[in-house]
């Protein structure tokens, strides 16, 4: 395989930003949990996954909830079933959880889908609460999601890793996931990469990140 034109690592809802107007793919790195759900959840076969921005944040940088949900609502219509939001407090009723994301809903109700289940973002366990296959999976949370709504909102190709254990991966399995994933989007792109750290206050964060990015740059998780 040919070698990655660019691989950058950065932080947070703005680096996110500025990665995709570089035209770089944007890899949000969440390990505590947003971007471990995910992960969790495409191992329990979700159909696809989506980070979001909750109604208010005080990232600097322009966010639209509902643009997401035209695209959740766009992805739920190929399957013929709902959306799973993920969201938080993570110990907390559904109601203190919906009630962060009502932009979200507003664009998923007026798309006419949907939401069959709302559920704490929990990492690994998060899938076992409710079956995700063959769904939507949305995670509405204050940092990996505020990215991810940051990089999507800018025109950007964004999608997730962590190296934490999922539903179904322990040790490196999760971050040779997250490098295979980025390669695959790099060759179908023709892009370079940014791992975007999802918060510099988050030291996991910070160095899965910069983990990732040593896998990519030695030529880890090379497909058979």
């Amino acid at each position: 395989m040919d070698r990655l034109k660019s691989i950058i690592v950065t932080t947070d809802a703005s680096g996110a930003r500025q990665a995709v107007r570089e035209n770089l793919l944007a890899m949000i790195v969440d390990v505590i949990d947003m971007s471990t759900t995910l992960e969790s959840a495409l191992d329990a076969g979700a159909y696809a996954v989506l980070g979001c921005s909750p109604d208010y944040s005080r990232a600097p940088v322009p966010l639209d909830p509902h643009k997401i949900g035209r695209e959740a609502a766009r992805l739920a219509r190929e399957t013929g079933q709902g959306i799973v939001l993920v969201t938080e407090p993570r110990v907390g009723t559904d109601e203190e959880r919906i009630a962060r994301c009502q932009k979200l809903v507003a664009s998923l109700e007026r798309e006419k889908v949907s939401i069959d289940a709302i559920v704490p973002n929990l990492g690994a366990e998060t899938p076992k609460l409710f079956d995700m296959k063959n769904r939507v999976i949305v995670a509405v949370t204050d940092t990996g999601g505020v990215a991810y709504d940051a990089a999507f909102n800018e025109g950007g190709v964004v999608f997730i890793g962590t190296v934490a254990r999922t539903l179904s991966m322990r040790g490196m399995e999760p971050a040779r996931q997250a490098v295979k994933r980025a390669k695959k989007l790099s060759r179908e792109y023709n892009r370079g990469i940014a791992i975007v750290a999802a918060s510099r206050n988050s030291m996991e964060d910070m160095l899965a990140a910069q983990f990732i990015a040593n896998l990519l740059i030695g030529g880890q998780g090379e497909e058979e």
